[in-house]
């Protein structure tokens, strides 16, 4: 009796879970930015949020919750009910790095579950005009010459920019002086006054900034800056990025997650969203599905996982 009971109740829960998804959403949603307001991903969230308010008629609320480098925002998204009324908008390195770093946060990529990609932003090597450094191959080969001589600066220890240029390091075998700053403004300041030889940032921050952009660290051009070759051109197999999108509490219900998804993709290749992405110099494939943006968490936590230990920064 107990087990055709049990048998009739999972018989029903397919049908009960395409209810629910045909019914949601019954009331606002929540998406939670783990940093402060008008930070390019704050913009992103709330440009996204707009899309998904037209595509599913219901109110999607960007609120921000920052603190310990998305840590506090983060953990309290995967603590939510996994009803799709609370998504997190965050960057990979805040679901990937942060838990390598720190078991503390409370949660890891697999506390989620992935509704889309939304962004990639890349990093780009930068020279002040008067530079010797014209191209990648001159800073290796300066490296080279003189190991931990030549210095570059960086948004900070771990942010995507400074694990960027410890892969090429890496990669090429060669040592750097790495120098943290606060932001990427300081660094392109820095660059700029000959304090540092050279730096690493994210290349919206590089573009109009005065810098030479000498390398690109992604898989194709970007069709912001045309003209400069990746790093992959000019011999150095390296090609990490920044990447995040929309992620909600682990369990959330298939169905649910369908519906989100389908909203996900309209609104990001919509004409409002894209038209943000390409003025900030996102690349073409800024986008990806849910299961493709599943992989890659997978692949980053590999990744940042070797290149933290490599900085004794693995926990």
């Amino acid at each position: 009796m107990k087990n055709t009971i049990a048998a009739c109740w999972l018989a029903a829960l397919p049908s009960a879970g395409a209810a629910l998804a045909q019914d949601y959403p019954t009331r606002p949603v929540e998406i939670t930015v783990a940093f402060t307001p008008g930070a390019v991903t704050d913009i992103f969230a709330r440009s996204l949020a707009e899309g998904f308010s037209r595509q599913l008629g219901q109110r999607f609320i960007v609120v921000n919750k920052a603190g310990a480098t998305g840590a506090i925002g983060s953990a309290a998204v995967a603590r939510a009910a996994p009803d799709g009324y609370s998504l997190l908008f965050t960057p990979a390195v805040s679901i990937t790095v942060l838990p390598l770093q720190n078991s503390a946060v409370g949660y890891t990529h697999k506390s989620f579950d992935t509704i889309c990609q939304t962004f990639k932003n890349e990093m780009v090597v930068v020279a002040r005009p008067q530079s010797r450094f014209k191209t990648v191959a001159d800073v290796i080969a300066a490296a080279k010459a003189d190991p931990g001589g030549v210095n570059y600066g960086h948004l900070g220890v771990a942010s995507i920019p400074h694990l960027a240029m410890t892969e090429l390091s890496l990669y090429a075998n060669v040592s750097f002086n790495a120098i943290p700053f606060k932001g990427d403004a300081e660094v392109m300041q820095n660059v700029l006054g000959g304090h540092t030889d050279f730096g690493s940032v994210v290349l919206s921050s590089a573009v109009g900034g005065g810098v030479n952009i000498i390398g690109l660290f992604g898989d194709q051009r970007n069709p912001s800056i045309p003209d400069v070759p990746t790093l992959k051109e000019q011999g150095f197999d390296v090609a990490p990025v920044s990447f995040g999108g929309i992620v909600a509490p682990g369990g959330t219900p298939t169905p649910i997650k369908a519906k989100l998804a389908d909203a996900c993709r309209a609104a990001a290749l919509g004409e409002s969203y894209s038209k943000l992405a390409r003025g900030v110099g996102q690349p073409v494939d800024f986008y990806a599905d849910g299961a493709a943006f599943a992989q890659r968490l997978d692949r980053d936590v590999v990744d940042k996982a070797r290149l933290l230990k490599a900085l004794g920064e693995l926990k």
